[in-house]
Formats: C-alpha cells, sequence, structure tokens
C-alpha cells in the first residue's frame, strides 16, 4: 500500500480503522486464549477456579519479638530487617546481642 498518494484525512481515516482492527483482534486474541485454556483445564479435569485462584499467600500476622533491650522493654526487634539502633548500639559497645535474647 503506497500511503505517500494518501491525503491527510485519508490517512487519518485509515489511522482510526487500524485501531479498531486492532482493538478488535486483541479481543479476539483474548477470548481464544480463554478457550483453548479452559478446554486443557476440561481436559486434565482441573476445574477452572482452581486456575484462576491466586497463588497462596503467605500468613500474615505479627512476629514474635526475638530482642528486647533488658532495662527498657519498649525496645524490642523481632529480628528481621534492619537493625534498630538500639540494637547496634549495643553491639557496637561490645556487648554480645544474645543477651538481648528473649527466651
Amino acid at each position: 500500500m503506497d500511503l505517500s498518494n494518501m491525503s491527510v484525512g485519508d490517512l487519518r481515516n485509515l489511522q482510526d480503522q487500524i485501531k479498531q482492527e486492532m482493538k478488535k483482534r486483541e479481543h479476539q486474541e483474548v477470548a481464544k486464549a480463554r478457550e483453548q485454556i479452559l478446554a486443557i483445564a476440561q481436559s486434565v479435569g482441573v476445574p477452572l477456579k482452581d486456575l484462576i485462584a491466586s497463588a497462596p499467600r503467605a500468613k500474615s500476622g505479627t512476629v514474635a519479638v526475638r530482642f528486647r533491650h533488658p532495662d527498657n522493654a519498649s525496645q524490642q526487634w523481632t529480628g528481621r530487617g534492619r537493625q534498630p539502633k538500639w540494637v547496634k548500639e549495643w553491639v557496637d559497645g561490645g556487648k554480645s546481642i544474645d543477651k538481648l535474647r528473649v527466651g
């Protein structure tokens, strides 16, 4: 197709037609993919809802405190993530982190 001989109006019209055709084909491809997935699920006996279900999540909740300052019980740390400033100061002061360990 030679576009050099087309007017600006014709090019815009063609552009609109291309956008519409792209949307139509994308919808068709998604529908076809759904049909294929459903056919595969049915052929192996897996319910579709099991395929659609999201991956199992990690249990959410509180994490037990593993370290506590002996003089200030409000200063606690689970041992996860970055060390709090008070833990770093304790260790930098030459004291063992095991003395902060809870139970």
